[in-house]
């Protein structure tokens, strides 16, 4: 299920239920639900300024057909003048730049650069994996905090969000398909369902089949029309062989972002000793006292991170890892600044 599984030494000494005084299966209390665990709307509405500070767009061309404030790769008549060139047979004689036909002798046509919407989809996971943090937050309240400051930012210029939420669950309850809209309207309908989807009681609640990644990309290129700029906000231990090729499809006809969601464990192991762990429904212990041991585990999450960073690498995917020791928003502006360009891989979570 989470990465923990492939950690797991069954415990034959002392369980989980021993050592909390507490039955395993038993819902977790809501005096557990606090800033660090779970986000209220209030919470995610109060991003909305500081989204400004973002700047989405450096790198990107919109292709959308309603009129916006993006440059697209379609050239016509428009807002914006490009360039002139020698008058091919066909261009329209409204356009003749005629100073330029004078002053070269040939005759010569205006081209212009189009200002299109450009439509935002973001995919955010929230399988079981998600809910989990070692520091400051859990991995879920990280990733909607990502999601609703890129919401925002959307936003404030007037474009179309949309989104896909992933969930585990039953095969009709795995994701929630938010078709793109304009502005405040788009973010709002956006923060109501990921404070729903990043409820970490209704998670560990969930019985039935865990999500399929690929699934879900495959049912995003349905929701992301050509010319969508999509982001993927994930930890991806669900990727595999097939990830690649729902990648390459929707990586032809749409600007991708990927922001991989970590946590300081994921990168270090703790310190020598045995711990006490569960993925919700089985637990065990997790034995880092031996070098070998830390060996293992520092290898086994050293090739998950360049396997996602390979994948992404191999579609031109720029990729920005967030770590739950980070400041969200100013992980994104020094990848999104006004003033900075986009990198193709953020550095790695000390």
């Amino acid at each position: 299920m989470n990465f923990f599984t492939r950690w797991f030494k069954p415990s034959t000494t002392e369980s989980i239920e021993d050592s909390q005084g507490a039955p395993e299966n038993q819902p977790p209390n809501s005096s557990l639900l606090n800033s660090a665990t779970h986000v209220t709307a209030h919470d995610l509405i109060s991003l909305q300024q500081q989204a400004r500070k973002l700047n989405l767009y450096q790198g990107s061309y919109a292709s959308a057909s309603t009129t916006g404030s993006h440059r697209s790769r379609f050239r016509g008549r428009g807002m914006d003048y490009q360039e002139s060139r020698l008058y091919q047979a066909g261009d329209d004689i409204r356009n003749m730049d005629w100073r330029v036909t004078a002053r070269a002798g040939k005759p010569h046509t205006k081209l212009y650069q189009e200002e299109r919407e450009l439509p935002v989809v973001l995919l955010v996971d929230f399988n079981l994996g998600m809910f989990f943090g070692s520091t400051n937050s859990l991995k879920s309240v990280v990733a909607a905090k990502t999601a609703a400051l890129i919401a925002w930012a959307v936003a404030s210029r007037g474009d179309r969000i949309g989104a896909l939420l992933i969930t585990e669950g039953d095969e009709a309850e795995t994701h929630k398909e938010l078709p793109p809209k304009m502005g405040k309207r788009g973010a709002l309908q956006l923060i109501r369902e990921l404070v729903t989807h990043s409820n970490p009681q209704k998670a560990m609640q969930t019985t039935g089949s865990h999500t399929s990644l690929n699934d879900q990309l495959k049912r995003l290129r349905h929701l992301a029309h050509p010319g969508t700029l999509v982001f993927l906000i994930s930890d991806f231990y669900n990727i595999d062989d097939e990830t690649t090729q729902h990648l390459q499809r929707l990586s032809r006809h749409n600007d991708i972002q990927a922001i991989q969601i970590i946590d300081p464990l994921e990168v270090t192991p703790p310190p020598p000793a045995r711990y006490n762990v569960t993925d919700g429904e089985r637990s065990g212990i997790l034995n880092t006292r031996s070098k070998k041991g830390r060996q293992h585990y520092q290898k086994f999450f050293n090739q998950h991170h360049r396997m996602v960073e390979d994948l992404m690498s191999s579609h031109n995917i720029p990729l920005l890892q967030i770590s739950t020791a980070d400041d969200v928003l100013l992980t994104l502006q020094k990848n999104f600044g006004n003033s900075n360009k986009r990198s193709s891989v953020a550095s790695r979570a000390a």
